[in-house]
């Protein structure tokens, strides 16, 4: 949901600053069917100018030449052992390496993915559309359909876990209160820049969708789930629409209730491991 220039830049830096290792980024050139809003994409060009994120710092992530799906593909060929793949927006990109290398199907243990509901409104207000997809599955329903008709294993963070953790007031506070460490004061000046939910929640509340998922990697206790089967929707007012189908649906889990005050609790006690050797 960003403009690739200051998002691969951004993310470049973030790691020079926080990682103990390299880890290399390669941006995507695909295009969505339905382009996110350009608010939510200029956030980009604020975080890579975060002072925090422009020190002079050892360089540990370097911009691949490659397209991000061919990275996809060329890392899990690479692998020794089953990979478990992280996905916190649109799923073009693994959509595009499927129908370029289909047998790396056999060496993916799972799909981690931050998208679609099964509640009756999802989050994307817009005109023609109903208002029951989620965005990532809204911006390109058919690399949906093709995922979906893989035989990949995928655990599926949908808006019902995710509405579960709104940006606060609280939150943000308890993040102001420890910002001596590098890593919170980083979590808590990200997250200036989005509405919190004060007293009720409207179209721009800010949840932490891509955060919960990657966290539910890291401590799968914090989460419960269940198996469904289910469709997407790619044509019409309700593109995007992901839903249960008994029927023709596939198996998935979803994720469906966080445990809140332990997840906040886990991702800001990794914050303050981070950043304080320079």
């Amino acid at each position: 949901d960003s403009y690739v220039e200051p998002a691969e830049s951004a993310s470049r830096k973030i790691i020079n600053r926080f990682s103990k290792y390299p880890l290399d980024v390669a941006a995507s050139e695909e295009r969505g069917k339905n382009p996110f809003p350009k608010d939510w994409r200029m956030h980009a060009f604020f975080m890579d100018a975060l002072p925090i994120l422009n020190e002079r710092v050892p360089v540990q992530s370097r911009l691949r030449e490659i397209h991000a799906y061919e990275d996809i593909i060329e890392r899990i060929e690479s692998a020794h052992q089953p990979v478990t793949l992280l996905f916190t927006g649109p799923l073009t990109d693994l959509a595009k390496a499927l129908e370029v290398a289909p047998h790396i199907t056999q060496k993916i243990e799972r799909l981690v993915w931050m998208g679609g509901t099964f509640l009756e409104r999802g989050n994307v207000e817009e005109p023609e559309h109903d208002g029951t997809a989620e965005w990532n599955a809204f911006w390109d329903p058919e690399a949906v359909e093709t995922v979906f008709n893989s035989d990949i294993a995928i655990d599926m963070v949908a808006l019902e876990s995710t509405n579960q953790v709104p940006l606060t007031l609280d939150v943000r506070q308890m993040w102001a209160d420890e910002r001596h460490y590098p890593g919170v004061d980083f979590l808590g000046v990200s997250y200036a820049a989005v509405p919190p939910l004060t007293h009720f929640q409207t179209n721009s509340t800010y949840f932490l969708w891509d955060v919960l998922t990657t966290a539910y990697i890291g401590k799968p206790e914090l989460v419960k789930k269940e198996k469904v089967k289910a469709s997407v929707d790619t044509k019409g007012p309700s593109q995007g629409r992901t839903y249960l189908d008994e029927i023709h649906g596939r198996e998935i889990q979803v994720i469906n209730h966080v445990e809140r005050d332990a997840f906040f609790q886990y991702i800001t006690d990794l914050a303050k491991k981070v950043g304080t050797d320079l």
